[in-house]
């Protein structure tokens, strides 16, 4: 073993111990047989679902729900009757922090209202998960950052792509230097008509709510880069527009359901045949004003929809990054280039795939709980080509659901202090949560204000 390669197994060896060391502090009330009292703000669809519904199903022997809350009366009470909760709730955040002893927060709620919980909770001294992306703006994330450095609580972030299976995969590989020293990726990710389209459908179409998708969906994949490059951004330079949804549409009407264009737009969508989302959201809708089935060619969206991110890192990787949220398919296609060799793997392509799915299906197959299970004949596929060597193809069982097999691996981790099989440091903590979103918002400022942007003029964390 190199000298490098020492640093790096140490280096994820000690993070790995660091999260075992957080993991006992917060699990050492079950020493006398007490379950961790879990409180949840934002009963949205992903709320209830993953982090409501799922986890009082799977880890109720050791959490039990002691409130939860919402904006919205409507969607608390039947977000309460749907995870099987015996708990108050709360329409008043802060009524419920002073009121209801809990161990552990989780938040849910809109993007751009994150900070807001995360930063109450950590000055409870609660340990606080919350949903990527960690914030949407730098202003709010040196609130987040400040806050946790002020409190004996930690925050926890959910960027669960980390624990895939295939994702990990490539970790390693890269942790053993398969391709020598690591130079550069090349990162581009397809969200189809279905999935993409949903986007623009809901708040996450407005800025002020999710910050862009360079937040709410490439926060997910900026970590991803981070963590690859085992290093932090230093500088970002970006192009993006939004010339496919909003104005741009032939046509527009108030949502899905009332819309006279139904017979002529491809993009309708009909609420009515879900039942979970029309008792969640289409009853409840007079509370707030939030149209799930919105017009995805309302006048007032104003979020990109194509982007391209170059990013420098510390340790000299450069990327190459893309968004597109109008493709006939949903993949990506990501390659890694080193001085002895390249690493590329790809998913979705489909003259590529023997197996066709149903475009429709695939997000919900992604969303889903069900624990992740490989599909039976399909294989993700990893391709090494070594300099002046035959490329080779390894084959590894394919994994969609439960965001390729990641959640359950991720609330393992949190709920039960159980490492993943291949620990290379997961579990992402308020710096990294930060580091994902700051190539975010550089992202932004830079397409705004048609510069590069370097992620020191945002906080004052310095990239490492």
């Amino acid at each position: 073993m190199n000298r490098r390669r020492f640093i790096a197994s140490s280096s994820a060896a000690l993070a790995a111990s660091l999260v075992t060391l957080e993991s006992d502090k917060l699990f050492a009330q079950r020493a006398d047989g007490k379950k961790l009292r879990v409180g949840l703000v934002g009963t949205g669809v992903r709320g209830i679902s993953c982090w409501g519904k799922a986890l009082r199903d799977d880890y109720g022997d050791v959490l039990e729900f002691v409130a939860l809350s919402d904006i919205n009366p409507g969607r608390l009470r039947y977000g309460r009757e749907y995870i099987g909760a015996d708990c108050p709730v709360f329409t008043d955040f802060d009524e419920m922090l002073e009121t209801v002893p809990m161990d552990f927060l989780i938040v849910t709620t809109v993007d751009a209202t994150h900070h807001e919980f995360i930063v109450k909770g950590l000055k409870k001294g609660l340990t606080v998960f919350t949903e990527k992306p960690m914030t949407t703006d730098e202003f709010k994330c040196q609130e987040v950052l400040d806050a946790e450095r002020e409190s004996s609580g930690k925050v926890i972030v959910g960027l669960n792509y980390r624990y895939g299976h295939l994702f990990t995969e490539l970790k390693e590989l890269l942790a053993k230097e398969q391709i020598g020293k690591l130079t550069s990726i090349d990162f581009h990710w397809y969200l189809n008509t279905y999935h993409g389209a949903s986007y623009f459908r809901r708040w996450h179409g407005l800025r002020e709510k999710g910050g862009t998708l360079l937040l709410h969906k490439a926060a997910h994949h900026f970590d991803l880069l981070n963590w690859f490059a085992d290093s932090e951004p230093v500088e970002v330079s970006a192009f993006g527009s939004l010339e496919h949804y909003g104005k741009n549409g032939p046509f527009r009407g108030d949502n899905c359901r009332t819309c006279p264009h139904k017979s002529d737009c491809k993009f309708h969508w009909d609420i009515t045949k879900n039942e979970h989302y029309m008792k969640l959201y289409a009853a409840n809708e007079h509370h707030d004003g939030y149209i799930r089935d919105n017009c995805l060619f309302r006048e007032e969206i104003d979020i990109f929809d194509k982007m391209a991110v170059q990013i420098k890192y510390a340790n000299n990787v450069q990327v190459a990054y893309s968004l597109t949220t109008y493709s006939p398919f949903e993949g990506f296609r990501i390659a890694f280039n080193g001085m002895d060799g390249r690493l590329e793997s790809w998913e979705g392509l489909p003259w590529l795939e023997k197996q066709q799915e149903d475009q429709a299906a695939l997000h919900a197959k992604e969303m889903s709980q069900s624990g992740g299970g490989a599909d039976e004949g399909r294989y993700h596929e990893i391709i090494t080509s070594m300099n002046w060597q035959e490329s080779q193809v390894r084959k590894l069982p394919f994994v969609r659901g439960g965001h390729w097999g990641g959640d359950p691996i991720m609330k393992n981790q949190i709920f039960k202090g159980i490492a993943p099989p291949k620990d290379f440091g997961q579990q992402a903590d308020v710096r990294q949560g930060a580091m994902s979103v700051l190539i975010g918002i550089a992202a932004r400022r830079s397409i705004d204000e048609g510069r590069i942007v370097k992620i020191e003029e945002l906080t004052d964390l310095k990239p490492a």
